[in-house]
C-alpha cells in the first residue's frame, strides 16, 4: 500500500539533504511512496490559541504550522505530515510537547511526525565522518576530534571550523548570504555520500526509523545516489539546537516524553 507524504523543513538547506535521504529511507519516488517537501524561511513560534495571524507570503515555519496542519488533515489523499526542526537552545522535551499539542488540537493529517535535529542539522553530517572526509578529503581532524556527537556546542560553527577557510569567523564577518551558501553547499557536498545506517546520529536515527516505521517497513531502500525525488509526507523538520542538556535532549528525542503512539489523535510522536 503506498503512502503520499507531504514535508515540512525551516530552510532551503534542510530540503536539499532531504532530496537525497528521502529516497535512501523510503525508496524510489513513486515506488510505492510518494512525496514532497517544502522549505519554509525560518522557524518562528506556535502562535499561541493556534491562531495564525502572520503573514504566510514571509513562510516562517511555526507561525504557519497550525493553518499548515488544518489544511492537511481536510486534503484527501495525504496520508502523513512530516515536521523535522532544529532544536537550537530549546528544551526538548518541552518543545516536542508543544508540537504534539497544536498537532493534536489541530486535527491534522492521519499521521504527524516530528524529529529534532540536536542540536542543529550540521550534527547529522557530523553522524557520518566517511562522508564528510570524502567530501572534504582535507578537514580539519583535531577540530572534528573535539566534537560529542548530538552535544550542545554550536554545531555550525564547529563544521565551519573544520571544512571552511578561514572558520565559522570568516563566514560570520562576512555576513548574508554566506552563512546560507555554506550551509547549502554542505548539503549538496556531504548529502550524497551520507549512508543512513552508518550514521552515529541520535537523532538522525531517530528520523531515519520514524520515517521506514511509518511507511510500514514496505520500501525498498536503494544504495546511496547523488540525487532523488521526496515521497510525499508532510515533514516538519525540527533541528534540536545549541542545548546545553544534551543528554536530556537525546533522550527527549529518543523516547521521552512521547514513546508511544496516538493511534487515536492520530499523532506519531517522536516514537
Amino acid at each position: 500500500m503506498s503512502m503520499h507524504i507531504e514535508t515540512l523543513v525551516e530552510d532551503s538547506s534542510a530540503e536539499k539533504l532531504l532530496q537525497v535521504l528521502l529516497p535512501q529511507f523510503l525508496g524510489p519516488q513513486g515506488e510505492p511512496h510518494t512525496w514532497r517537501v517544502h522549505a519554509d524561511k525560518g522557524l518562528g513560534r506556535i502562535p499561541q490559541g493556534l491562531a495564525t495571524k502572520a503573514d504566510p507570503a514571509k513562510r516562517i515555519l511555526l507561525d504557519q504550522l497550525p493553518r499548515l496542519l488544518r489544511g492537511y488533515g481536510r486534503t484527501p489523499g495525504i496520508d502523513a505530515v512530516v515536521v523535522v526542526l532544529d532544536a537550537d537552545k530549546r528544551d526538548c522535551a518541552a518543545f516536542l510537547a508543544e508540537l504534539k499539542a497544536a498537532a493534536d488540537a489541530c486535527d491534522s493529517a492521519s499521521d504527524t511526525l516530528f524529529r529534532l535535529a540536536i542540536e542543529e542539522l550540521e550534527a547529522w553530517y557530523l553522524g557520518d565522518r566517511d562522508a564528510l572526509l570524502a567530501a572534504y578529503p582535507r578537514v580539519k581532524l583535531d577540530v572534528l576530534g573535539k566534537y560529542v556527537q548530538d552535544s550542545a556546542c554550536d554545531t555550525w560553527e564547529l563544521l565551519a571550523d573544520a571544512v571552511h577557510s578561514g572558520g565559522s569567523a570568516a563566514i560570520k564577518k562576512a555576513g548574508w548570504p554566506l552563512p546560507g551558501q555554506v550551509k547549502h553547499e554542505w548539503a549538496e557536498k556531504i548529502g550524497p555520500f551520507m549512508v543512513p545506517e552508518r550514521n552515529i546520529s541520535p537523532s538522525f536515527g531517530k528520523l531515519r526509523d520514524g520515517l521506514r516505521r511509518l511507511v510500514g517497513g514496505r520500501s525498498t531502500v536503494p544504495a546511496p545516489s547523488k540525487c532523488g525525488d521526496l515521497p510525499q509526507i508532510c515533514i516538519l523538520v525540527t533541528l534540536a539546537g545549541a542545548l546545553p542538556w544534551s543528554e536530556r535532549c537525546s533522550l527527549a528525542v529518543s523516547c521521552a516524553p512521547s514513546s508511544r503512539v496516538r493511534l487515536l489523535g492520530r499523532t506519531r510522536w517522536n516514537r
